[in-house]
């Protein structure tokens, strides 16, 4: 992560998407050109974000996101600066106008965790830790795909990628440790009961 790179907390981002103006629809390939520049913690937060809300009980959604989410980590885990998205999902897209709601209605939430969040040993925020943590969000993604078959289930890997990518978004440490310590913990358990599934 690079030192220009804003601190942002999540209402500012959700703020920024849903105010582009450009069309009714929210796309992937946008939100990716609205977060370019502001680092892999945005890019990693809003599609984790989408799968935590209530529009990840929609069918398909969790496993797009999820694929979106690999894609960022796997790049981020091999140094590479911009980002790129297949042609396929860049041309999936969402109701702008529906996210706008949602956003407004979450607010007070947001504002309320932003205040919790501040930049500090930001250095836990930058390569090579993001790295560790961005493999670690590659994995937890994976692990998304078959869990959609459970409803809501693809939601706990992708509260923690969340709580994860917010630090990065933010600059937090503190919080990227204790989000790196909630991945392994996921990945340990995944481990331990896969002999059961």
């Amino acid at each position: 992560m690079r030192d220009s790179e804003p601190a942002l907390g999540l209402t500012d981002i959700l703020q920024e998407l849903a105010d582009r103006p450009d069309t009714r629809r929210l796309s992937l390939v946008t939100l990716v050109d609205t977060m370019q520049g502001r680092g892999f913690g945005p890019l990693l937060l809003v599609p984790a974000l989408i799968v935590v809300l209530p529009t990840g009980a929609l069918p398909g959604v969790p496993t797009l996101c999820a694929l979106l989410i690999v894609l960022v980590a796997g790049q981020l885990v091999v140094g590479r600066r911009v980002p790129w998205l297949p042609a396929r999902l860049r041309r999936v897209d969402f109701d702008r106008d529906r996210f706008r709601a949602m956003v407004d209605k979450a607010r007070p939430w947001t504002e309320r965790l932003d205040r919790l969040l501040k930049p500090r040993l930001a250095w836990l925020t930058r390569w090579p830790f993001n790295r560790v943590g961005a493999l670690a969000c590659l994995l937890l993604a994976v692990a998304m795909i078959p869990l959609e078959l459970v409803p809501f289930a693809a939601a706990i890997p992708a509260l923690i990628i969340l709580l994860y990518a917010l630090a990065l978004a933010a600059h937090d440490g503190v919080l990227a440790v204790l989000g790196l310590a909630a991945m392994i913990a996921a990945l340990a358990a995944a481990v331990w009961f896969w002999p059961i599934f």
